[in-house]
């Protein structure tokens, strides 16, 4: 299946004159709902459509970039919006057939009735209720988007995907003698309405209001440097904040990453510690066909065996480096233009045994559970809150603690870290930049950091 004549006509006119240039389409779908204390708070519904047009122009010290979007999706509006471009016209590109993949959910959840996706928020409020007594406060909301994108680009080629998603949020508050504690689990993944069926969701409201509860009673968090355990179950945050950001190509070539530009071949990390992002894994919050300038997906090698790889681009920052993009172009929708960006960001699993890391803890901090995170790249400085943590001591679990975040620079955490084992966990979230938000996932196996700035209380 190729282009008809006259829309490949419309469409090579569209994209010719420039080094690149892409029309993106999108159509997508949505519903969401949120209960708090058994009541329904929010439901909602929506839809919208547009096309994207953009045009990236290489002078020869840098890429020019030329961007326009509306609410139509024919060629004949890709044509109005490129009218409107200062970019002289050209020979327009030749297209070859028709790339398409299509996610297909067991339950695909825009043929589910709304008032099917708020009973099952009722019974998680019910069900925790029920079994946690003491709780205060019982938030839950779920979502789902379908959304499918087209790309044709000068390159010659016509991307096209359909990507359905589902997520279920609990957050539960508990109070004691006047003071609160929170506990978040989210499920989510590229599924449908069947997320919400296999007692996943059940299980991650129990947990988080077990742990809600059970921080009431913890000391807080010991303040100072101290070895901390990042178990698998903490998810990936962690490296999504301490390296992701700074290798997206942007901020290498912008300056706003400086400990990994020019570091190309150079150690950068502990020789245990293989960096991997992964767009192309079934299943994953971030996770896509194709992105989002029509570059077929396919898994990056960042950092081997401690050693810097290669940076994510996108068409432009490949464009500066006379490069080939490596697929990781995305944008949050039509209307705005594609930027690197992470997918499946991960640690691969090292050849340690983690509860021999644990053991082999003499007194630190364990985290099972990580809570938000930022970076700068500029510094490579990080924050991260621990949503759950335990004091151990001479390899035994004492306690739980409260809290507790951690602090640090990226790159000098990174080439300390001394053992990596042999499990992964992932977690998911939702990425900024620059004011557009897309879908993650961040993997990782138990670490040691055998150095690492605790924030917490001085009071022994």
């Amino acid at each position: 299946m190729s282009l008809d004549a006259a829309s490949a006509d419309a469409y090579g006119a569209a994209l010719s004159g420039a080094d690149h240039g892409e029309i993106f389409l999108e159509e997508t779908s949505w519903t969401s709902a949120r209960l708090e204390d058994g009541r329904v708070q929010d439901v909602g519904a929506g839809a919208d459509r547009g096309l994207g047009l953009r045009l990236l122009i290489h002078n020869g010290r840098d890429v020019e970039t030329y961007f326009a979007s509306g609410p139509e999706m024919t060629p004949e509006a890709a044509a109005r919006l490129r009218a409107g471009l200062p970019v002289p016209l050209g020979a327009p590109p030749k297209f070859g057939p028709v790339q398409e993949r299509r996610a297909r959910p067991r339950i695909d959840p825009a043929l589910v009735p709304l008032e099917r996706k708020v009973a099952v928020l009722r019974a998680l409020d019910r069900a925790v209720r029920a079994e946690f007594p003491s709780v205060r406060q019982v938030t839950v909301s779920y979502g789902d988007r379908v959304k499918r994108t087209r790309v044709v680009h000068s390159g010659g080629g016509d991307a096209r995907q359909a990507i359905v998603a589902t997520l279920v949020r609990v957050s539960v508050v508990a109070e004691k003698d006047g003071r609160l504690q929170t506990g978040l689990e989210t499920v989510g993944a590229q599924r449908g309405f069947e997320l919400t069926e296999d007692g996943e969701c059940l299980a991650a409201a129990r947990r988080a209001a077990a742990r809600a509860i059970a921080k009431l009673a913890a000391p807080k968090a010991r303040a100072g440097e101290m070895p901390v355990v990042l178990s698998s179950s903490a998810g990936g945050t962690f490296i999504h904040e301490a390296i992701g950001h700074s290798l997206e190509a942007d901020a290498v070539q912008e300056g706003s990453s400086p400990a990994y530009r020019g570091a190309l071949g150079k150690a950068v990390a502990h020789e245990g510690i293989t960096v991997v992002d992964d767009p192309t894994l079934p299943f994953q919050r971030g996770s896509f066909f194709f992105d989002d300038e029509g570059v077929p997906a396919a898994p990056t090698a960042l950092v081997e065996r401690g050693v810097l790889k290669g940076y994510l681009h996108d068409r432009a920052s490949a464009l500066r480096e006379d490069r080939v993009s490596n697929g990781h172009g995305r944008r949050e929708s039509y209307s705005e233009r594609p930027l690197p960006r992470m997918s499946n960001l991960y640690v691969a699993p090292g050849p340690d045994d983690p509860a021999a890391i644990v053991r082999g803890l003499k007194k630190g901090l364990l985290v099972t559970r990580m809570g938000g995170g930022q970076v700068n790249t500029a510094t490579g400085e990080f924050v991260f809150e621990v949503d759950e943590g335990f004091w151990v001591e001479n390899g035994t679990v004492r306690h739980l603690v409260r809290d507790a975040n951690l602090l640090g620079v990226g790159p000098e955490v990174l080439r300390q870290i001394e053992r990596v084992g042999w499990d992964v966990g992932w977690g998911i979230g939702t990425c900024g930049k620059e004011g557009q938000n897309v879908p993650v996932s961040d993997g990782q196996p138990t670490m040691l950091l055998p150095k690492v700035v605790v924030g917490g209380s001085h009071e022994d």
